[in-house]
């Protein structure tokens, strides 16, 4: 009896198993692709730069271009200070911030940070890892927006 009972629990939890993975708890993934991707840029020369009256530009800001590209996506871009970028990514108002942000970026507990793409010297001549930050738990995004850069932009140097 506890056997077949054990047998229904776990083919019950199997069959809610059955979605795609990785998820997008929010659908980002889903949403953006073929309409548009909302980031959010501050200035940070030359990984971004940010003129009034002007598309930002820089080297993340064409990384990101092309990674729209790839989705079928124009490019809704948002200029902004750190903080209020990743305060309007949280409430889900973006899908990604740029601005030349490094692994030591204090914003890891309100953005999932991708994997370095590429790694600089910093002032003192020591490696510094380079990032962007997407929404927590949008996972399906997250990979797919991490292999666009490590498979298209490794090591990109200013």
């Amino acid at each position: 009896m506890r056997r077949t009972a054990g047998l229904l629990l776990t083919a019950a939890l199997l069959a809610g198993c059955s979605g795609e993975f990785p998820a997008d708890p929010d659908g980002t993934l889903e949403r953006v692709t073929g309409d548009a991707l909302r980031v959010g840029v501050t200035a940070n020369p030359p990984w971004t730069e940010v003129q009034e009256g002007a598309a930002p530009s820089g080297i993340e800001a064409e990384i990101v271009a092309e990674f729209a590209e790839t989705l079928g996506a124009e490019v809704d871009w948002t200029a902004g200070s750190e903080e209020v970028l990743i305060g309007d990514l949280e409430a889900g108002e973006l899908d990604l911030v740029i601005g030349g942000f490094t692994g030591r970026s204090p914003w890891s507990a309100q953005a999932a940070l991708t994997t370095p793409y590429t790694t600089v010297p910093d002032e003192r001549g020591e490696p510094e890892p380079h990032v962007m930050a997407a929404p927590l738990g949008e996972n399906a995004f997250l990979v797919r927006l991490e292999t666009f850069l490590l498979e298209e932009h490794r090591d990109v140097l200013p």
